[in-house]
């Protein structure tokens, strides 16, 4: 990349803290108050609340990286002729800018529990901030791992995957917290049966929390080696066995325990401590890890523990199908760890840029710091594009989250590892430090995150998903005519996905050999160039087409050499043509990110200056000589510096002119 920095980009003044509403945060924090409006669903019982600029005009949205001192604009603002403003994002941006209000500014010291100062001092004690579990429980997270039937407020995997982006672009610790117990009260929504969804849903509505017991110190990932064991003995099961290292196994009440219950069976059990003889089960010691100090790490053994036989989870000996469709609804929320990380490390990276001074001027005007934070601004705006379609799945097309799932559990992890590693770069001696720059924070961030690319299947295992599926992907199946409404469910922001009635049989092994995002690539660069000639920026089109064209062949490139290695899915080689891979389904969800809300967002999103950037961005990956357009960058920058200088979340939004209060509804989309 050219080293010559624009003119334009001015470097916001740092707001002040005001309850007024010129900070991007509530001046609230939970340390201070309960958040009012939420012992109900904000969503069903406050009409307001479907608006934040409502009541308020001067309310703001972190979420939509809307500044809030736009204020109501008229309805031609940022439309051109024929466009649809009137359109309502789905409302997982407005729950998270909700949380993200409720929580506070984290680089304020002020901020509660939540702030960065709270949360490394916290750390040194290897605890979580006190108030910080109190803080989320009285906005309501627990209620979002229950579906909505069940009294929870589940309604949609992008519900989940917005606050568990919020929270963790604060602690990753609190996030995992809960996706610990997402993991264990999975099962028990898809296969249980009434008693144990009940059971279940009124005790983490309460507050109580859930583990996944799968884990066995000599086996890891074998789950087929497992040496626990349920033995049926009447109307009883007899469990006897070690879980280790579990989340939550200390402080759990429920414990999702997978056991052999016959000589090829495994099933899945649900255990409540409570109902066992305490002298049948115990705690083994924490784990001490090299991140998420003060998350409960430890294990749980049972010894002769007797529970009704009826605690079998679903069908008797399908604890393995069970165990893999699980995963796949978690390995999509953790991308949520990983863009909430990012988002926090960026968000540091360009503060300290602007804060710091050498040679005469901020060291953004460095060329290669500059040249880390544009690249780590990209990748963070790729990861949005990879990710939110693959949370919207679990209710849109539960089918495919068998491929989607391992792609984005692969992908994003090593996005947000590679993006915090350029942020150490930024703040070079002061990154290495656990005190000054966010109070030091930053060491923190990315010790949490390492954890990313473990859970749920390592990096190699969901390589190893995608690389066994390629076989079946290169000829595609016929088409049912309903791809096109397929991808719009899918990559349409302003749709707001079908509800979720959790249902285990709607989620398959694999894809069938379909991949709707990957095998129409033809097509949907065809609609791509179309419509870039007709509304993009000048020199947009011209970009586009050229690297369509690096694309195809690349994309040629990896169908050869499936086809010339068919049964190889396991080899280094296998495992890099499925990295391939991975990379073209995120260069196709860009291009469907813009396709589908362009004309809605209208500005900058829709000029697409962004896109070509993101594009270029990805082909680095496997064509490292590739250039970013220089000229396309003004537009990005200034979204960076104004998503700097408002606390806003960094979001392909903050390229819309759109403020909140044209985001309204529109039931006909």
């Amino acid at each position: 990349m050219d080293s010559k920095v624009p003119a334009h980009p001015v470097h916001p003044a740092r707001p002040a803290h005001s309850a007024s509403g010129a900070h991007a945060e509530s001046s609230v924090h939970p340390g201070h108050s309960v958040h009012p409006g939420h012992s109900e669903n904000p969503a069903a019982e406050n009409p307001a609340a479907e608006n934040p600029a409502a009541e308020n005009p001067a309310a703001e949205n972190p979420a939509s990286g809307t500044p809030a001192s736009e204020g109501p604009a008229p309805a031609s603002a940022g439309s051109a002729p024929g466009r649809h403003p009137r359109a309502k994002l789905a409302p997982a941006h407005r729950i998270a800018a909700d949380l993200d209000g409720y929580l506070g500014d984290p680089m304020d010291d002020e901020a509660g529990p939540f702030s960065y100062k709270a949360i490394v001092e916290a750390e040194e004690r290897d605890e979580i901030p006190p108030g910080a579990v109190d803080a989320v429980r009285a906005w309501g997270f627990p209620k979002y791992l229950v579906p909505s039937g069940l009294g929870g407020r589940l309604t949609t995997l992008e519900e989940l995957f917005f606050v568990t982006r919020g929270i963790s672009r604060r602690s990753v610790t609190v996030a995992v917290m809960y996706g610990s117990g997402l993991l264990a009260v999975n099962p028990v929504w898809l296969w249980g049966d009434a008693w144990q969804r009940r059971t279940v849903a009124d005790g983490v509505l309460r507050g109580d929390l859930a583990c996944f017991g799968v884990s066995e110190a000599d086996h890891g990932s074998d789950v087929m080696a497992s040496e626990s064991e349920a033995d049926i003995q009447g109307d009883e099961l007899v469990l006897t066995g070690v879980k280790w290292p579990v989340g939550n196994a200390t402080r759990g009440r429920f414990v999702t325990t997978y056991a052999r219950t016959g000589p090829r069976d495994f099933s899945l059990i649900l255990v409540d401590k409570r109902e066992l003889d305490p002298a049948a089960w115990s705690t083994l010691p924490p784990v001490r890890t090299v991140g998420l100090r003060g998350h409960d790490l430890s294990g749980v053994a049972f010894s002769g523990a007797r529970l009704p036989a009826e605690r079998v989870i679903g069908r008797r000996g399908s604890g393995l199908v069970q165990t893999l469709k699980t995963l796949q609804i978690t390995r999509t929320a953790i991308a949520a760890l990983s863009v909430g990380t990012m988002d926090a490390v960026v968000r540091i990276g360009m503060e300290y840029a602007r804060q710091r001074t050498l040679y005469g001027s901020d060291i953004y005007r460095i060329p290669v710091i500059r040249d880390h934070l544009v690249k780590a601004h990209l990748d963070l705006l790729i990861a949005e594009c990879v990710a939110i379609p693959v949370a919207r799945c679990l209710t849109v097309a539960p089918g495919r989250l068998s491929l989607w799932s391992s792609i984005v559990k692969y992908f994003v992890p090593v996005l947000g590892e590679e993006v915090v590693a350029s942020i150490g770069t930024v703040l070079a001696a002061r990154g290495y430090l656990r005190e000054g720059v966010a109070h030091g924070v930053f060491q923190k961030l990315q010790r949490d995150h390492a954890i990313a690319s473990i859970f749920e299947g390592t990096t190699h295992v969901n390589l190893a998903n995608v690389a066994g599926q390629l076989p079946f992907l290169i000829d595609p199946q016929a088409e049912t005519g309903r791809e096109d409404e397929l991808l719009a469910d899918l990559f349409r922001w302003t749709r707001t996905p079908p509800a979720w009635e959790p249902d285990g049989r709607r989620l398959q092994l694999t894809n069938e050999g379909r991949d709707e995002i990957g095998q129409r690539f033809e097509e949907i660069s065809e609609q791509v160039l179309a419509a870039a000639n007709a509304h993009a920026a000048p020199g947009v089109a011209a970009e586009l087409k050229d690297l369509m064209s690096a694309i195809g062949t690349l994309r040629a490139r990896i169908e050869e050499g499936i086809r010339a290695n068919e049964g190889d899915t396991s080899s280094v080689a296998a495992l890099t043509r499925a990295k391939r891979y991975c990379e073209l389904h995120a260069m196709t969800s860009c291009m469907l990110t813009w396709l589908h809300n362009r004309e809605v967002f209208g500005g900058a999103f829709e000029e697409g200056q962004w896109l070509v950037l993101c594009l270029q961005r990805l082909l680095q990956r496997a064509q490292p000589d590739t250039v970013l357009s220089e000229d396309f960058l003004p537009p990005v920058e200034d979204a960076m510096f104004r998503a700097t200088g408002e606390r806003r979340w960094f979001s392909l939004l903050s390229l819309s002119p759109l403020p909140p209060s044209l985001l309204i509804s529109a039931e006909d989309e």
